[in-house]
């Protein structure tokens, strides 16, 4: 809400323009054109504002907002399909309803649609219970949660159309049927369920050593990792039968088996790497493996640190996605001063920020920090659920805490996004003496050294893991923790393989 003087100054200059709406919002960077017309209304009737705000008579009834926030929790919890649903009232409208009524449903929870192809154990299972089911092909497809036709044809995949679909005695065929038929109908069957069962164990127990998904193609495994599998399951299946399910030679078998009793030289550095690995939230690559153990007195080549890593299935996910948070130009920009050179020689010269959105099954998350070019630190962060003026006016706040006691005035860089050019960012700028700088429009190069830091965060933190279980407050706490990982302990080999905070306390600079 906008104090009397910002209306009656904006009211003033309109006027004082010729009465041109889009030239007095782009000189004063407020308001909308729509809110402009409107006090000028209110002032030609009075020739002056209301000191306040004069709030209408509620447009909705307790009813229809009550109606509302019910439909909308129990209706997928989309605010655009409530609107279009009721045909009431915008989007903005029902989330101030949905603050006011449950103000712990900050987020705007979305939902994760599951659809996709089945596993391929869900399958082999449903086909078993299909062929040796005591009760009807529907009650079976009821319990696995598909439709009938679905089960009858996963059926028709595996086994083939000529083949039954179970073992009970079928009412329609012919009253004398020859026991020698059936007898080896039965047997194909049982075979083929034996077969169906033998896969499902395989796959189940390559997820369970390998950690690999259940529709792995088995074909592309190692055979060092096909013969851990045939141990696994050795003291319950023949062991030809493994190894011509899995394609494995029995000479290829039975050398790697031998293999494993000679006594392994990198066994040490295996579990080195592995604890280095997963105490770094699984994102390091081989070369800051091979720096954190040299750190660890433990030098080994770069060959040999990517083959360990390959043969312990120690992988980084890397995924890219894009979020931008431009709304057009509502205020002059000011001059690019960066002009991507990222690189300072002293902290607190160059400052870069933007916002990114996290979308997890629980809703959505926003992140604001200031990233030094100096050493990458991060100054300060903000984490929400809204990409509002309250975001990044926090996080600007502390990150000016943190030079008030220095003569320091970095030049703060972001994009042309709408959060930066609002009333209580520049007012926030020029108290605290700050330079603006803003990218050219649509151009996150610009901005490279913000945007690469977002891409870390989500290839080593966000793409790797399940959000699926995780609240909004445990995920803001986890990329929260990160952050403070990033700065105190990540190694960056620009640094002499330091993380930040080391680099400036052997320099002797104060974080």
């Amino acid at each position: 809400m906008y104090s009397y003087e910002d209306r009656i100054r904006a009211v003033k200059l309109y006027i004082r323009l010729g009465k041109r709406l889009t030239m007095t919002v782009r000189q004063l960077g407020y308001p909308t054109t729509k809110a402009l017309e409107r006090w000028y209304r209110i002032y030609e009737q009075s020739q002056d504002l209301p000191a306040a705000r004069i709030c209408s008579r509620p447009k909705y009834s307790d009813e229809q907002k009550k109606a509302a926030v019910d439909h909308y929790l129990s209706h997928g919890r989309c605010l655009a399909a409530t609107v279009k649903a009721l045909g009431y009232p915008v989007d903005v409208t029902l989330a101030a309803w949905l603050d006011e009524r449950h103000p712990a449903r900050k987020a705007r929870v979305v939902g994760k649609a599951t659809g996709g192809r089945h596993a391929q154990e869900l399958k082999q299972k449903a086909v078993i219970d299909l062929c040796t089911r005591q009760d009807s092909g529907q009650t079976v497809a009821q319990k696995i949660g598909v439709s009938r036709p679905t089960l009858y044809n996963w059926k028709n995949q595996l086994l083939g159309r000529e083949v039954p679909a179970s073992m009970k005695r079928q009412e329609n065929r012919s009253p004398a049927p020859d026991r020698e038929e059936l007898e080896r109908q039965v047997e194909s069957l049982q075979r083929d369920i034996r077969q169906l069962q033998l896969q499902h164990d395989i796959l189940k127990k390559a997820n369970e050593l390998l950690k690999k998904g259940l529709g792995v193609d088995l074909r592309l495994l190692s055979n060092r990792e096909k013969m851990s599998l045939v141990d696994a399951l050795k003291q319950t299946y023949a062991l030809p039968d493994l190894l011509s399910e899995l394609d494995l030679a029995r000479s290829s078998y039975f050398y790697h088996r031998a293999r494993l009793r000679v006594s392994d030289k990198y066994a040490a550095a295996r579990g080195a790497i592995t604890e280095i690995f997963d105490l770094n939230y699984r994102c390091y690559g081989y070369r800051r493996i091979q720096a954190a153990l040299g750190r660890q007195d433990v030098f080994l080549s770069e060959k040999v640190v990517r083959r360990l890593m390959r043969q312990e299935s120690l992988s980084v996910t890397t995924k890219r996605r894009r979020y931008g948070s431009y709304q057009g130009e509502v205020s002059p920009a000011p001059e690019n001063l960066i002009n991507r050179d990222f690189r300072a020689n002293a902290p607190n010269k160059k400052w870069l920020t933007d916002i990114t959105e996290f979308q997890i099954p629980a809703g959505k998350v926003y992140l604001s920090p200031v990233i030094d070019c100096f050493d990458g630190l991060v100054v300060s962060w903000s984490i929400g659920t809204r990409p509002d003026a309250e975001l990044v006016n926090t996080m600007l706040d502390a990150a000016v805490e943190t030079v008030a006691d220095s003569v320091d005035r970095p030049v703060v860089h972001s994009d042309r996004g709408a959060h930066y050019r609002w009333p209580g960012w520049l007012s926030r700028m020029g108290d605290a003496k700050l330079i603006r700088s803003m990218s050219r429009k649509g151009c996150s190069p610009d901005n490279a050294a913000c945007e690469g830091f977002f891409g870390r965060l989500k290839t080593e933190l966000f793409y790797p893991r399940n959000w699926q279980a995780t609240t909004i407050e445990q995920f803001i706490e986890v990329v929260g923790s990160y952050i403070r990982w990033y700065n105190d302990k990540r190694i960056k080999l620009s640094l002499g393989s330091l993380s930040p905070s080391e680099y400036r306390e052997r320099l002797g600079i104060g974080t």
